[in-house]
């Protein structure tokens, strides 16, 4: 059998992490196996649908490395829906139905399904009349999940449910089943969320002659530190997010692998061709999977780190803003570049590295002030490191060699208050080459300002 599988985004949104997620994993999967990813619109709902966010799907999923084989947009397929839809009708596996919520409502209350009340009324087409799928009465529809086991469902509680909608556009779940058979997907690897879709699809599957059903492997959900599902509402779901505060895509797609699945050996942080070689769905772990950002920053700092110097100063330069909004001189950026490299562990902070050199130093909380100038000997390091830096050569090497100097002198920390004194910060870049590259009598100032401060 050859593999083939395929994700199918709605264009009703930006690419979500979880359908990143799905996407990954079915690609992770065709390219272990030899087989074929298939990209699927899925733009049946014309009213939430938007074009443009087709694009954005395509440019996240490139971003992210995921190329696909095949690509098909189910707005291109309606009339092979409708053709499906009408035999359904007339094999009586289908009917159409007129009720309103309303009418349903009254008839069985405000928390009931529908009651099949159309199911035998022999209605034909008509204005605001939709098509509802004959639900089996008895029996179970059931499936052995690669991830989640044997899952069945009683027939019997599920609603003859809706395939096309009163303005004549098909559902999801007859788009999605006669896709799948008619494209030859084998496996179907999709969110858990997607689980209760599972047995209506299977239902419309048999119905259009399918004997064989693909191989289903339902993902664990995605939940957040409250152990909740991601939501737009409350979360960063957007993959194009977390692109522009400066994740590298080779360590977010190595992040997305984490959530559910792992290499046996456990080493976690490897290159693609590895990871696809040890891919497998049955190792997929069906707990949720906690999406955590700080373990997400310690992958990325780690690609980042492994970047050749030209390469990450490519990569985060347009980064490298200045307080006032402006571009960092080029070439002072390249040489501060390895000590900024070596410490961020996103783009997007490239800026905060780098404030204290092209700008004023930022205010300094009191609290972190106290701890660093509250001590004994800090204004004889000051009032020493300001006299002798006021003359001789202004190199990294001589700046390092004053203030190193009148700390052994003086038997007591000079570097740190230095540092907080002239960078605002006790943490930071490495402090005398970026000291070097500020003007003499703005780093003699900065000196005298923290002096007076005590």
């Amino acid at each position: 059998m050859t593999v083939r599988v395929r994700f199918s985004p709605a264009p009703t949104g930006y690419l979500h992490v979880g359908s990143a997620r799905s996407a990954l994993f079915n690609w992770m999967y065709a390219r272990k196996t030899g087989g074929a990813f298939v990209l699927r619109i899925e733009d049946t709902d014309a009213d939430r649908s938007q074009p443009q966010l087709v694009e954005a799907i395509r440019e996240s999923l490139r971003w992210l490395g995921i190329d696909w084989d095949e690509e098909y947009r189910q707005s291109d397929r309606f009339d092979r829906y409708r053709e499906v839809v009408e035999k359904l009708v007339a094999d009586g596996r289908a009917y159409y139905c007129d009720n309103t919520p309303e009418e349903i409502k009254a008839r069985v209350g405000e928390h009931g399904g529908y009651d099949g009340y159309s199911r035998d009324r022999g209605l034909g087409p008509g204005e605001g009349r939709v098509v509802r799928f004959r639900t089996p009465d008895d029996g179970t529809t059931a499936w052995d999940d690669v991830i989640r086991g044997r899952v069945e469902f009683d027939n019997a509680d599920m609603d003859d449910f809706v395939i096309v909608r009163s303005s004549g556009v098909p559902m999801f779940h007859v788009a999605n089943a006669y896709d799948d058979l008619d494209m030859g997907i084998t496996h179907v690897v999709r969110g858990e969320d997607l689980v209760n879709a599972t047995p209506r699809v299977l239902l419309l599957r048999e119905a259009m002659g399918a004997t064989e059903h693909p191989v289903y492997a339902h993902l664990p959900l995605i939940v957040n530190e409250q152990r909740k599902k991601l939501s737009k509402r409350r979360d960063d779901v957007a993959v194009g997010d977390y692109r522009s505060r400066g994740y590298l895509p080779e360590a977010f797609r190595n992040y997305l692998l984490t959530l559910g699945w792992g290499p046996k050996d456990d080493v976690e942080i490897r290159p693609i061709e590895e990871l696809v070689e040890r891919f497998d769905l049955v190792d997929i772990n069906k707990a949720p999977a906690f999406f955590d950002v700080k373990k997400l920053d310690h992958f990325n700092g780690e690609y980042i780190r492994m970047l050749d110097l030209d390469t990450f100063v490519e990569q985060s330069a347009p980064y490298a803003i200045g307080p006032d909004g402006t571009p960092v001189d080029a070439d002072l950026y390249r040489s501060l570049a390895p000590g900024v490299q070596e410490r961020v562990r996103r783009y997007e902070e490239v800026p905060a590295l780098l404030g204290w050199v092209v700008g004023p130093p930022p205010e300094t909380p009191g609290k972190e002030w106290r701890k660093v100038m509250n001590k004994d000997l800090v204004p004889e390091v000051l009032d020493a490191v300001v006299a002798r830096l006021a003359e001789g050569p202004w190199t990294p090497e001589h700046l390092g060699s004053v203030v190193m100097g009148v700390g052994d002198e003086l038997g007591t920390r000079s570097q740190l208050p230095v540092r907080m004194a002239v960078t605002g910060s006790r943490a930071g870049l490495p402090l005398f080459e970026p000291m070097a590259a500020l003007d003499r009598d703005e780093v003699l100032r900065r000196l005298r300002d923290a002096r007076g401060r005590l």
